[in-house]
Formats: C-alpha cells, sequence, structure tokens
C-alpha cells in the first residue's frame, strides 16, 4: 500500500513539470501527506492539465458514510477495474498525484522501521490516481475536516493505485505505488490502456528515517533525514 508520502514540489515546479494550466496554488512543502488530507492532484481539461486539492481516500458516490473513504485510501491496480468503489472512476475519472517521495514500513521484530523511497534523478514523481465526487447526503454524521460540510455539498477525494514491489522496495513491503513515465501521463488521463506495473528499481533509491514520521502531525524536515539503522 501506500499510507504516507512527501510533496515538497512547489507551484511553478509542477506547472513546468506537468504543463499545467489554470490559476497558481498556494502550495506549502509537505513532508508527511496522510489519509483524509487534501492532496495535490492533476486532472485533464479541455484545454490541458489543472491542478486541484482533492481529499485522499475515495468516497464513492453511492457512500453513505464518508468513513469508507479511510479504506480506500489504495486501488489495487489488478483489480481496480472491476471493484465496485473504483471501477467507474477507473473508466471516466483518472489523475495524476505528484509527490517527491512515498513511504513504507518494515517489520523488525517487535518494531516497525519507516523508510522512503524517491527517484535517483530528483525528479518528481507522478503516482496513477483515480478521483470521485461525493455529495453529502441529508443528515450525514460529518467529523474531522468534513464537519463544516453540509447537506448537498460535493466533495471531490482521490486514491492511488498500487501494483507488486520492485526490489528496491520489496525488502520494506510488498506493495508500491504505480509511478508513471511522462509518456504515460496524457494516455492515463484519456482513459486508455497503460502498463501499472511496477517503477525500474535501479532508478529508484531508498533509505531509513525516523519514527518522527509515524505521527501524521509531524510535517517537517525531519521526518525525510536518514537515520542509521542499529
Amino acid at each position: 500500500m501506500c499510507g504516507r508520502f512527501s510533496n515538497r514540489l512547489t507551484w511553478n515546479q509542477l506547472h513546468d513539470h506537468l504543463e499545467l494550466i489554470g490559476a497558481p496554488l498556494n502550495l506549502r512543502p509537505r513532508y508527511n501527506v496522510a489519509p483524509s488530507q487534501d492532496v495535490a492532484v492533476a486532472r485533464a481539461a479541455e484545454a490541458g492539465r489543472t491542478l486541484a486539492m482533492l481529499r485522499w481516500g475515495l468516497i464513492p458516490p453511492w457512500a453513505k458514510d464518508p468513513a469508507i473513504g479511510h479504506k480506500l485510501i489504495n486501488a489495487r491496480s489488478e483489480t481496480a477495474a472491476e471493484k465496485p468503489s473504483f471501477r467507474s472512476a477507473f473508466r471516466r475519472r483518472r489523475c495524476l498525484i505528484p509527490a517527491d517521495g512515498f513511504y513504507e514500513w518494515q517489520g523488525r521484530g517487535k518494531t516497525r522501521q519507516p523508510w522512503l523511497f524517491g527517484l535517483k534523478d530528483g525528479a518528481p514523481m507522478v503516482f496513477a490516481g483515480l478521483w470521485e465526487r461525493w455529495t453529502v447526503p441529508e443528515g450525514a454524521a460529518l467529523t474531522g475536516s468534513l464537519a463544516e460540510r453540509s447537506s448537498g455539498d460535493a466533495v471531490e477525494t482521490c486514491t492511488i493505485l498500487t501494483t507488486e514491489a520492485n526490489e528496491t522496495v520489496s525488502p520494506v513491503h510488498g506493495r508500491m505505488p504505480v509511478i508513471l513515465p511522462p509518456d504515460a501521463w496524457d494516455a492515463w488521463l484519456a482513459g486508455d490502456e497503460v502498463p501499472l506495473g511496477p517503477y525500474p528499481a535501479d532508478a529508484m533509491t531508498a533509505h531509513p528515517v525516523s519514527t518522527h514520521v509515524n505521527r501524521p502531525a509531524n510535517d517537517d524536515p525531519r521526518c525525510i533525514e536518514p537515520v542509521a539503522l542499529s
């Protein structure tokens, strides 16, 4: 799975890398993006790609309880086209989710050691994503960041597709996000068939980081700093 990632990319960097159109967003560096938080997402529009902030954790349009989004932060690439929660979005509502790294946790006895994965060339990662628009139903019990929403409000959410881990990630975790190369972005957004397998292992980096990242409230440079394993 992919349950945390970092995105320290500025609007200008994303604008150039993803060839975005539209008004700039005020993006701050994110070192520890967690589910239920808003994430930057690129979607296809008539004139080009636009960037929006969507809640991470997909809520299907038919959901009565938004808590389902906590279970749908990831979609398995092998089954997303058929799963009721994802199949409509897989056909019609795809997106690109930029990042500069993602975290996975490795079991080490009674502890779990976090690792940060990135690309060797320092380029931004672009995850394959899906998005949905959920309308708050009458009488819904909303909490947390949704507490200020009212019935009839539209909430846009997203999920990250995952695939089998490559040789760089597999010693830590069996799954990893689907990282799309630039030549697949247009096809993915258009709804075409593209390879959704693991990214080349020799193009990636990995280093252990502090358990400081375990707490979602910790969103600072310490999250990405390498540590020595004891």
